[in-house]
């Protein structure tokens, strides 16, 4: 029997413009996406939090607070959801992320398990940003470990290119972890592309046993790594902070409409959708 697909939806990302593209900002509009995607098949929430003045929804916030009421009205709305903290930032300053997750005790939270030059250019050549190193060393890492652990929050390792996938096993091996739930990030520029050729060998690089899902970042190019991901077994996750666009090349409404075709996908390789429950004992979750 084809074991079950983890849905995780990204809500709303952490600098997408309100004023752009749909996504949502206020608890109201959080709870109201994040609905969408429960009743579409996702038992995951990954969340950002944005700022809650007016005009500056564009700016992410760490406000123990604001995240809360986030994250209530999400559970409110979604009765047994997973909820899943962000954590990434750039810098040595990160003891107030620390402290979010100490106040907020999510069930899982991102880790991010390396380091990457954080680049993209434009059609003319130049940087699209500047060129920005999202700096994540062992110390960091090792110290977000421990406050996952000390809070029973369960890691999710994103990894964005293959040596970071290999960094995980490492982290295994000396002790520093005892499970490893693997994120491929996929479609980053300077980071693993969005190509379901490589899938196989990340799988094979991971450690065995371990549970993996793929985070595919782009727009027409996203949906084949979605497809062969369901078919490889691995657990699925879309939403407005990876994508704006459904696989027929239509904008996306909401969140739960790209859940809906991820939920396919699923179906179409002869996989059910694990609901929360669910979810929670596969992962080992209280």
């Amino acid at each position: 029997m084809p074991n079950k697909a983890i849905i995780t939806c990204a809500l709303t990302g952490v600098l997408t413009n309100p004023k752009q593209h749909p996504v949502p900002v206020t608890p109201g509009e959080m709870a109201a996406e994040a609905r969408r995607a429960f009743e579409a098949g996702a038992s995951i929430m990954h969340v950002h939090y944005r700022d809650q003045r007016e005009g500056m929804g564009h700016l992410p916030t760490w406000d123990p607070a604001i995240c809360t009421e986030i994250n209530e009205a999400i559970r409110a709305a979604c009765p047994g959801v997973i909820i899943n903290m962000t954590t990434g930032v750039v810098g040595s300053d990160y003891g107030y992320v620390l402290d979010y997750l100490r106040a907020c005790r999510p069930e899982m939270a991102a880790c991010n398990a390396g380091t990457l030059n954080y680049l993209k250019t434009k059609s003319d050549g130049s940087w699209a940003w500047p060129p920005m190193t999202f700096d994540n060393p062992v110390s960091k890492v090792t110290d977000f470990i421990n406050v996952m652990k000390a809070i029973g929050t369960l890691p999710e390792f994103e990894c964005f290119d293959v040596g970071i996938v290999r960094s995980v096993g490492l982290y295994l091996e000396n002790g520093m972890t005892g499970h490893a739930d693997y994120n491929f990030v996929m479609g980053v520029a300077s980071g693993m592309p969005a190509d379901p050729e490589l899938l196989p060998l990340l799988i094979k690089y991971k450690k065995p046993d371990c549970p993996w899902q793929a985070t595919v970042i782009g727009r027409e190019d996203v949906w084949t790594v979605h497809r062969r991901a369901a078919e490889l077994g691995g657990n699925l996750r879309t939403g407005l902070e990876d994508c704006f666009y459904l696989p027929d090349g239509t904008k996306a409404s909401s969140n739960g409409v790209m859940i809906t075709a991820l939920a396919q996908y699923a179906k179409d390789a002869g996989r059910a959708v694990a609901s929360p429950a669910e979810a929670r004992k596969i992962f080992g979750l209280s």
